[in-house]
């Protein structure tokens, strides 16, 4: 059922990769509550044609970046703003990579140039995302800017590897920015820490069955799926949460509140 949350609302997504995708969901939301979008991932991705499907869906640009660069960022605020005719309303920063995972470098042999990776495109990404949307002042007043997070940026999740300290850098750059953004520019900034989620991204943690299947069982409403993340997202863009910024949102069944049972 569509709420019409999002009617005239401008929003670019980063990070949809296929069906499964918390992004890709979320973009198919967002279009049925009334939002244009622009959809970015990198050249790589996009060459694989799948998104080409979901702008047609959508009606989005599509517009390819690498969400390290800055001057992809420069080029796709560009052209978001370019596209839309004015300024954008939200964005979904849903993006992560490490290579020690997909190398199977345990966190205590980690090749440190793996890492660095890690940090850069899990979490500086964001920072490189929000400076480049300040800077050219491209957020309209009210905005929501949300990143994908999860809860081993708290606890250790051995299988997590180096995502854990990314993923804690980014609910950092969250806070730090947010106070800025939000006495500046009246924007909110905002993580939302999802459920174990077996999207094709998910999938390639070390242990995500066993995570999964654990957390679902502790969670007093289970595990959250991908298509009540994109729910949520669409609230969290709309302007039903205007005075909500800075937070670490726990969507994940009440898991991260559960202790024993």
């Amino acid at each position: 059922m569509a709420y019409n949350l999002l009617k005239g609302k401008r929003g670019i997504i980063f990070g949809a990769l296929n069906e499964q995708s918390i992004a890709w969901k979320a973009a198919v939301r967002a279009h049925e509550e009334g939002a244009r979008l622009v959809l970015t991932n990198t050249p790589v991705a996009l060459r694989l044609g799948t998104l080409n499907g979901l702008a047609e869906q959508t009606g989005a640009l599509l517009v390819p970046a690498d969400a390290s660069s800055v001057e992809d960022l420069q080029a796709l605020v560009a052209k978001a703003q370019e596209h839309f005719g004015g300024k954008i309303d939200f964005v979904l920063h849903s993006v992560a990579m490490s290579m020690n995972l997909r190398k199977g470098r345990p966190y205590e042999a980690a090749n440190y140039d793996f890492f660095g990776k890690t940090l850069d495109i899990s979490a500086l990404s964001f920072h490189k995302l929000l400076q480049v949307l300040y800077e050219r002042d491209a957020m309209a007043e009210w905005g929501s800017v949300v990143a994908m997070t999860y809860i081993a940026a708290q606890r250790a999740f051995e299988g997590y590897n180096d995502m854990a300290d990314a993923k804690a850098l980014l609910e950092s750059i969250c806070r730090s920015f947010g106070v800025i953004y939000g006495r500046r520019k009246r924007v909110r900034i905002n993580c939302v820490s999802q459920s174990p989620t077996l999207t094709t991204a998910g999938q390639g943690i070390a242990g995500m069955t066993e995570m999964f299947g654990k957390a679902d069982a502790i969670s007093p409403l289970g595990n959250a799926s991908a298509d009540d993340c994109a729910d949520y997202l669409v609230a969290l863009f709309s302007d039903l949460t205007r005075h909500v910024t800075m937070q670490t949102l726990y969507h994940d069944g009440g898991y991260s509140m559960t202790g024993i049972i």
